[in-house]
């Protein structure tokens, strides 16, 4: 499992390691220190030591670079934002479908229909599901059905 931290962050952790390793730290302490695992403290121990400070140096991320890049990831969310509708879909329903035909349609990208629901969790979306009412529900007779029809019925009064 990746760190927490920028790579920045992580390479200064590194860096600190060693600094505590030549003030005559052991490495155990070093990692506690650190919060790390001692292993990964001899580790770095050793890259220090085959390659100097440049063993110690962030490296690129490894895997597939993301076919969206992070402004048109913040373009799309502007976009979802603002509703189906406004993107030409005839409801407002937003689904993992509509939202793969969009990014192909604006970014020209196209994702699997299943990956879509992780790149939405990745912005911060979670899945919801729409409420089911029928149309010729009437809010107005229902509020009032509950008001004065449903205190009657209730089969212990004050609950």
């Amino acid at each position: 499992m990746r760190p927490q931290g920028s790579p920045q962050e992580l390479e200064r952790r590194r860096w600190r390691a060693i600094e505590l390793l030549k003030q005559g730290q052991a490495p155990v302490e070093v990692a506690r220190h650190l919060q790390v695992d001692r292993r990964s403290v001899r580790r770095w121990k050793s890259a220090h030591a085959r390659e100097g400070m440049a063993g110690l140096r962030s490296r690129p991320t490894p895997g597939r670079p993301p076919k969206l890049a992070a402004p048109e990831k913040k373009q799309l969310e502007e976009i979802l934002l603002k509703g189906a509708k406004a993107a030409g879909f005839p409801s407002e329903l937003w689904t993992c479908p509509r939202v793969a035909r969009l990014i192909a349609r604006q970014f020209g990208v196209r994702y699997h229909v299943d990956h879509i629901g992780r790149l939405l969790h990745g912005l911060g979306w979670s899945p919801q599901k729409p409420q089911r009412r029928a149309v010729e529900r009437d809010e107005v007779a229902i509020q009032k059905w509950i008001k004065r029809d449903w205190p009657r019925i209730k089969k212990k009064p004050g609950d």
